[in-house]
């Protein structure tokens, strides 16, 4: 079954951010590794409450859970909260560490690979190339791994040096009263390392901005909010680390007359009064090119009229949507004298030329 995060951390999903972290701290501390050594049931639990806080803590993560559940934050690259040492770094930053060195807290520190960060872009495109589906080339700007350090921050030659506060654990340990509480070193940003002779074209960032032209295959059928994934074109990694990635957003602009409705399309034909009483037969634009459209005697404003696979193309599978098109009878603001002539004419043969407006409607429910 689906992981439920708000029940592991037993919190409704109109819970507030401050809900959801308390809870997580409550279940932090009480399913702690140093608090239950050896208590696998209680390891187990306190991993689940740093994958359902990971999510639920995390507003973009959360949206994509409350919409598409796990799957959909599997889809967007999120891999689960990592090993321990993933899990220890995010539950200091909430707590300060309160359970001092022991256990799994002992020495922690992020020397090793550092992937790189996932990158965003938003792309618009126009109404029929999300249709018919477009090639695009994007440049963006991004940090890319220095070819010079590869990453490590480094000026070639040199190594990193033991952090004098630390001594290499990454982190520092201060009493207070009874409690010991250990927080990360200040000075190497518990890396437990010092880069004393920085790289000179990376600035010891290990990173270096550039700018990439990057081609997308936009398929056909894809819509507004639809979102593509270019795997090792985000941020470089850092001592090894690979690539991120990117995540492109799609966005497709409004057209002048036609509508989308999902793989349907919607538009609104205007036809005269005269076309409308007497029926004809005319071509219409669709977004496949023009299709002879059929409107028969007596056609009323707001009628439908369906043309079968005239719609989008279907984004999984074969097949394409429909078309629905709207009649509007459109009635004429300025007559001529012969056409007044001729309306009256008609009127006659109709019998209502004098006969009020919607009488017949009243009497049939009022019986006047």
């Amino acid at each position: 079954m689906e992981t439920d995060y708000y029940g592991v951390l037993g919190v409704s999903n109109a819970a507030t951010a401050d809900e959801i972290k308390k809870a997580y701290r409550q279940m932090a501390m009480k399913y702690h590794p140093d608090r239950n050594p050896g208590d696998k049931e209680a390891e187990d639990k306190f991993k689940a409450a740093a994958e359902a806080y990971e999510v639920l803590g995390d507003l973009e993560k959360r949206k994509i859970y409350d919409r598409y559940g796990v799957a959909g934050l599997r889809d967007s690259g999120y891999s689960g909260p990592g090993n321990f040492d993933d899990i220890f770094s995010s539950f200091s930053d909430i707590f300060g560490d309160l359970f001092g060195m022991g256990g799994h807290s002992t020495g922690r520190r992020r020397q090793g690979p550092s992937p790189g960060a996932d990158l965003r872009y938003d792309l618009s495109i126009a109404f029929m190339e999300a249709v018919n589906g477009v090639e695009k080339e994007i440049e963006i700007t991004r940090r890319d791994t220095c070819w010079t350090c590869e990453g490590s921050g480094l000026r070639p030659g040199h190594k990193p040096q033991t952090c004098a506060t630390c001594q290499g654990r990454g982190q520092v340990l201060h009493a207070q009263g009874p409690f010991r509480i250990q927080t990360t070193c200040p000075h190497c940003h518990g890396q437990g390392e010092m880069i004393t002779e920085p790289c000179t074209d990376c600035n010891g960032q290990g990173l270096v901005a550039k700018k990439k032209k990057v081609s997308l295959k936009i398929p056909a059928g894809v819509d507004t909010g639809a979102r593509m994934r270019l795997r090792g074109e985000g941020e470089g990694g850092r001592k090894g680390g690979g690539p991120g990635d990117l995540y492109v957003i799609i966005y497709v602009e409004a057209h002048e007359f036609f509508q989308r409705e999902g793989d349907n399309i919607l538009c609104a034909i205007p036809i005269s009064f005269t076309q409308a009483a007497l029926g004809c037969t005319f071509k219409v634009p669709t977004i496949h090119g023009a299709h002879e459209l059929t409107i028969p005697a007596g056609t009323q404003t707001g009628q439908i009229f369906t043309l079968k696979g005239e719609g989008v193309p279907y984004l999984r599978g074969h097949g394409r949507g429909d078309m629905q098109c709207e009649a509007q009878v459109k009635i004429p603001t300025k007559l001529n004298k012969k056409q007044q002539e001729l309306l009256r004419e008609f009127a006659k043969l109709e019998g209502k030329e004098n006969e009020a407006v919607g009488a017949g409607f009243l009497k049939k429910f009022f019986h006047f």
